[in-house]
């Protein structure tokens, strides 16, 4: 259980709770439902053909400044300048700011969009404007308790399902905002599409044992492993004990065949290791992959994307610590020079290196990476030596994809106060999303409860990619 409230069956935590005869298997998952999730999401998917394609969101939790990443204004004023200088990069006339020099190098590959803005400086609307499409407050809903749309992986999930039949089609990977809220998650959730759609949630918060979340060298996914003192045989023991105990109330003749089988076995691998779950299992990877990505945080959840993507996973979230302490991410209110000198080496490696490993592998074309947060910075450097909410503008980072790229789209005014060129919105780029994905952003789906819900209220491919 959370400090914010009780975990969904659908996330990755020990909980304590009443265990019954029926949820005896799923105690030893640490609580996952995922035979339910997988049905749930087969039964949406029926009779749609993956086309292979897939989505990592790599999410700067907390919001990175524009200034000190892609959108460096070194003609601006020191209060808006800010610490750093602008260094060139491998496409001529294109700049970013010097805490990423190894992103610097890779230009040629990705496309940076300036010039994305919304209305709202609050961390958690301005999370639901990015991870929906859609603005909480124009619904009235307060995306602290609830969203009013679901998240756009939460929505492929049911569009689109998985690229392999045995694994789930949407992990979130990382941890909430701050220590107080797994509710810090609701924008990424399936919200009135029910929790079958929800993502397999990896989360570690950290909280408590002092150890930096950034500094992380031995990450791992510790909520597919076994509950404290199982082994897998354990588990294989209690497999064979629920099917006996079934047997005996008469309900093996419809669960021990046909479908229920089917996503047992689907949830049960991940669990084991056996077959689709080694795709979790960083062990598996080379130890100079490893290296290359960050023995950090940031690596080895990007190089666990890719793992994912790889094996069928079709939208992967990676929330990315930046300075790793506590709820501080990318929200660098003070201290902005050492926040970034701090968090920009391990994401500028992860990120880079995701990247690269993607087109060796020959995967770019069908893996579309994002990054991005939920909002800019502002343009003056605050009394504290940081920078404050900045809804105005925001900076983007696409790569992969059949899309055009070495390019930037769009530009901030001199104070990159606000768009000067190219104007563009959370959704256009969840519906750029969409479309890689091949889901018409314009659609209007039924819901699980048969209701017509719009993917996007707005929103158009952007253009300068194709």
């Amino acid at each position: 259980m959370s400090a914010g409230g009780i975990m969904p069956r659908t996330g990755c935590a020990s909980y304590q709770r009443t265990v019954s005869r029926r949820a005896f298997l799923n105690a030893s998952f640490g609580g996952l439902a995922l035979p339910a999730i997988f049905h749930a999401r087969a039964n949406a998917a029926a009779g749609q053909a993956a086309s292979g394609t897939a989505v990592i969101q790599y999410w700067l939790n907390g919001a990175a400044s524009h200034f000190e990443t892609y959108d460096p204004k070194p003609d601006a004023p020191a209060e808006i300048r800010g610490p750093f200088q602008p260094i060139s990069t491998n496409v001529p006339g294109i700049q970013i700011c010097e805490t990423l020099p190894r992103q610097s190098r890779i230009i040629d590959k990705v496309t940076i969009i300036r010039s994305v803005h919304h209305d709202n400086n609050d961390h958690q609307h301005g999370m639901h404007w990015c991870q929906t499409g859609h603005d909480a407050k124009a619904n009235g809903v307060n995306p602290f308790q609830s969203s009013s749309h679901p998240s756009s992986g939460s929505l492929v999930a049911m569009l689109r399902g998985p690229n392999h039949p045995s694994l789930p089609p949407y992990v979130l990977i990382g941890y909430p905002l701050d220590d107080q809220g797994i509710h810090r998650l609701y924008p990424h959730r399936a919200a009135s599409l029910g929790v079958g759609y929800n993502p397999l949630e990896i989360l570690d918060k950290r909280s408590g044992d002092g150890k930096d979340p950034g500094q992380d060298n031995d990450f791992r996914v510790q909520c597919l492993a076994p509950l404290a003192g199982l082994t897998r045989t354990n588990l294989l023991d209690r497999r064979r004990l629920l099917t006996e105990l079934d047997q005996i109330h008469g309900q093996s003749a419809a669960r021990a065949t046909g479908a229920w089988n089917h996503f047992h076995q689907a949830a049960f691998d991940l669990v084991t290791g056996a077959g689709t779950g080694a795709a979790f299992d960083l062990d598996q990877e080379d130890a100079k992959t490893r290296a290359r990505y960050g023995l950090n945080r940031s690596g080895q959840t990007a190089l666990l994307a890719r793992r994912l993507v790889e094996a069928g996973v079709t939208f992967v979230t990676v929330i990315d610590p930046g300075v790793g302490l506590s709820s501080s991410g990318w929200d660098l209110h003070t201290k902005l020079e050492w926040g970034m000198q701090t968090a920009c080496p391990r994401m500028d490696q992860a990120v880079t290196t995701l990247i690269e490993d993607l087109h060796e592998r020959g995967m770019n074309r069908n893996v579309l990476v994002v990054v991005w947060g939920e909002f800019g910075r502002t343009p003056k450097i605050n009394a504290n030596a940081g920078r404050d909410h900045w809804g105005d503008v925001q900076s983007v980072m696409l790569a992969g994809g059949l899309y055009r790229h070495g390019q930037v789209i769009g530009s901030s005014n001199a104070k990159g106060e606000v768009p000067k060129d190219r104007p563009l919105w959370p959704y256009d780029v969840v519906a750029t999303m969409y479309d890689h994905l091949g889901i018409d952003p314009h659609q209007t789906p039924l819901t699980p409860a048969g209701r017509a819900v719009p993917l996007l209220a707005k929103g158009e491919v952007i253009r300068e990619l194709l």
